[in-house]
């Protein structure tokens, strides 16, 4: 195992380790809210774009985006380019790499793949397979105005920072449920007033993990 790296200077290649490596307790899937659906989840996918605003060497930042009030599900929240796979994917990076390229104009050929971290389970029913990559920069983006209203970067080290997020419980209504179900959901305080939450959130805080990063 590589020694432990700085979140700043965490290479590429420790970043792969890292992310071929098993979770805390073994490879496993998120099927925590399997049983409150009658139908199977969807197959979905995102990107995590990796970036380094100031050049080779400077501090990661990690991409997002701001959906817009028009999209069907998680209006104008906070999230990573992704979406349903569709037939014609073959796995889950092509889905990512397909939905970065119609949401923020992404060429799927300027993305160094690094690797997935393991499927979550959704409120709304979908298995989300996180998929890491880096992207250069700048890039001339191109966002898709009926899905994505902004992009923006936070640096990894504010998010892996513990004093920066917390845990709250929300209630849900499942569909089919008369009586809510209360879940445990990550909350980022608001960077640069856009705030993290739910299972962006989440997603980000397995990666910081399992990179060995958390401060």
């Amino acid at each position: 195992m590589p020694a432990q790296p700085g979140m700043s200077d965490i290479t590429e290649d420790e970043i792969i380790c890292r992310l071929a490596m098993p979770g805390e307790s073994g490879w496993y899937e998120d099927v925590r809210y399997q049983s409150f659906f009658s139908e199977p989840s969807w197959p979905a996918a995102v990107l995590i774009p990796f970036l380094r605003p100031e050049g080779s060497g400077s501090p990661w930042h990690v991409l997002l985006t701001r959906r817009t009030d028009l999209v069907a599900h998680h209006k104008s929240q906070v999230a990573f380019p992704g979406g349903r796979a569709d037939p014609e994917d073959h796995n889950p990076t092509q889905t990512a790499l397909r939905e970065a390229h119609e949401e923020i104009g992404l060429q799927p050929d300027q993305v160094r793949i690094l690797g997935s971290l393991e499927p979550l389970h959704t409120i709304s029913n979908y298995r989300v397979v996180p998929v890491i990559g880096v992207i250069p920069w700048p890039y001339p983006f191109r966002l898709e105005s009926q899905e994505v209203s902004r992009i923006f970067s936070i640096p990894l080290t504010w998010l892996a920072n513990p004093t920066h997020f917390e845990e709250r419980v929300r209630q849900v209504t499942f569909p089919g449920l008369t009586q809510p179900k209360e879940i445990k959901v990550i909350y980022y305080q608001a960077y640069e007033d856009e705030v993290l939450w739910g299972v962006s959130a989440e997603i980000i805080l397995r990666l910081i993990k399992r990179l060995g990063l958390l401060a």
